[in-house]
């Protein structure tokens, strides 16, 4: 094999692994413990035209009626990561609610619940769109239970549907015996504490 082919074949060979290094994009890895953000399919999104009505939930002995109607739990000095919930409420045919009513009652980051007065108790209505908002705190824990939030939920005149709303990556969802995949929030972080969605489906009227 003389000079000129060897040169010729190392040249070609040089070229095929230049084109190979272009094509091949670098691959973006990303680590994601137990407790990370988590991201989950919200029913009636992405087109979808039909779900099942949101799983329903022991009211527990914490229930106080009569809650102030607000959007925000939130109040002055009051302890724990803030956490902003959007969501909307919908038919099981996927059509908003508007003016449904969503009444959420959580235990404090201590894990506490205000049975004497409104701490983190409070209801409000869904918007022309079917959507609601609610700004809280992340609760704590008690014993015999993992990180929840008790909501109510109900079309106008429709029936009243109990539940509650869970977190991802909490050690202590595989021992409450209440707990419901099903009823997870998808979370991610944010610049002032933790975002997350969750849309409910109730009965039409």
């Amino acid at each position: 094999m003389n000079r000129k082919m060897i040169l010729s074949i190392f040249a070609t060979i040089c070229i095929i692994g230049l084109a190979a290094c272009t094509a091949a994009p670098a691959i973006k890895t990303t680590s994601v413990s137990s407790n990370a953000n988590s991201t989950s399919t919200l029913v009636c999104s992405a087109g979808s035209a039909s779900a099942s009505l949101t799983s329903e939930l022991t009211e527990g002995p914490y229930f106080t009626a009569n809650s102030p109607e607000r959007a925000s739990l939130l109040e002055d000095g009051m302890k724990g990561t803030k956490l902003v919930i959007t969501g909307y409420v919908y038919t099981t045919d996927c059509k908003p609610v508007a003016n449904a009513l969503l009444d959420f009652w959580q235990a404090d980051a201590n894990g506490v619940y205000d049975n004497s007065g409104y701490t983190l108790r409070g209801h409000q209505y869904t918007d022309a769109n079917g959507r609601y908002q609610l700004t809280t705190v992340v609760p704590g824990i008690y014993t015999g239970r993992t990180e929840h939030i008790h909501v109510k939920v109900q079309a106008p005149n429709g029936e009243l549907i109990t539940s509650q709303l869970f977190f991802p990556g909490v050690v202590q969802n595989d021992s409450d015996g209440i707990y419901n995949a099903s009823l997870l929030l998808s979370t991610q972080s944010s610049s002032d504490g933790m975002q997350a969605q969750f849309n409910f489906v109730v009965p039409a009227p």
